[in-house]
């Protein structure tokens, strides 16, 4: 796949990572470290952006979705067409997921807005609803490597581990200020949780 900007490689590697098409660099194979996400209860929210059905299987394949979508987000520079974003976060939502990290589920990549008013062509918005969701953080480094690494761990705890069962209605990554240098970001990915 060809990027005609180079800062976009590093977001372009992590959707590749997401989907398994790039391997996984760990400090001590096979070994899942201790987590301890903070459990929030959190207001809904709404994010325009655009969105697409894919599946964990279907990003292992050539027709993958994520890597698509994030090189058309950067590339066409969408999130300056966002309106009325309440902040300058790319957030990433997995939602109406047909079962578990194993059935298809929507993948929206966009920013949070104040209203859905002015809905650019082609976006879609998205409510998110209010919950309880457990906070992980990824530790520090290349985007490509903490941000699949952090979703291994998580699906390698225990089901209830995350202070509740997964409720897979909503998940949602968020690459704020901490993510502005993708060779040294810091992620946090939103867990609902019943």
């Amino acid at each position: 796949m060809a990027i005609g900007n180079p800062k976009l490689l590093p977001l372009v590697l992590v959707a590749m990572a997401l989907a398994g098409l790039v391997p996984a660099q760990t400090s001590e194979p096979g070994k899942v470290s201790s987590m301890n996400p903070k459990v929030v209860e959190e207001a809904g929210f709404t994010v325009i952006g655009i969105s697409a059905r894919t599946s964990n299987a279907r990003e292992t394949t050539d027709s993958a979705i994520i890597p698509k979508q994030w090189a058309r987000f950067m590339q066409e520079n969408l999130l300056a067409q966002i309106p009325n974003r309440t902040d300058s976060s790319i957030v990433v939502v997995y939602s109406n997921y047909a079962s578990d990290r194993n059935g298809e589920y929507s993948y929206l990549i966009g920013a949070r807005s104040r209203t859905t008013e002015e809905l650019p062509a082609g976006m879609v918005a998205r409510r998110i609803g209010s919950g309880r969701y457990a906070i992980f953080t990824s530790d520090k480094g290349p985007v490509a490597k903490v941000v699949p690494d952090l979703w291994r761990k998580i699906w390698a705890v225990p089901k209830s581990a995350p202070g509740g069962d997964r409720a897979y209605q909503t998940d949602y990554e968020v690459y704020d200020e901490r993510a502005a240098d993708p060779q040294n970001a810091e992620v946090d990915v939103h867990v609902g949780i019943r």
